[in-house]
């Protein structure tokens, strides 16, 4: 076969360092089209992007020949760097070590955009480490309290 031809969709999340709250209203929307800039540029397409004050949550289209680590390893460095840049909070900036990353078929995209679009309202009744583990669930991934949020 003279082309490749794919489709898959990565849901990846993670969270500022220490799970600080330092993502502002104020430059929020900014700061995700800098990302969606990252994630062009990088040759992958960004579907959906919203977050909260303490986490992001980010739906790409991602073509088979680009590492997922390497995308999000570019997406917090460039991003971080941004931030810093432009000194928007009194500290150095930094998001955790670690991510989720999540497939999704094409037929779920509705209902992953549409949970993506609606984190303010998901969060007014859960926290940030009851969404992530209840993704680690819904994708049978074990989860060790003391490890995963000793970072985060």
């Amino acid at each position: 076969m003279a082309n490749t031809y794919s489709q898959l969709y990565i849901h990846i999340v993670f969270a500022v360092k220490g799970r600080q709250s330092l993502i502002s209203a104020n430059w929020k929307e900014e700061i995700y089209k800098y990302i969606t800039g990252i994630v062009t540029n990088k040759g992958q397409k960004l579907i959906a992007i919203n977050g909260m004050p303490d986490h992001i949550h980010i739906l790409i289209g991602l073509k088979p020949d680009k590492s997922i680590s390497d995308l999000v390893r570019d997406i917090k460095s460039n991003s971080s760097k941004f931030i810093n840049d432009r000194k928007w909070i009194n500290a150095k900036f930094e998001w955790q070590t670690g991510f989720g990353a999540f497939s999704c078929s094409h037929s779920q995209l509705k209902n992953v955009i549409n949970y993506i679009q609606r984190q303010e309202e998901n969060h007014k009744t859960k926290t940030f480490k009851e969404e992530y583990i209840e993704f680690l669930q819904l994708f049978n991934i074990e989860f060790k309290d003391e490890y995963l949020f000793s970072e985060i």
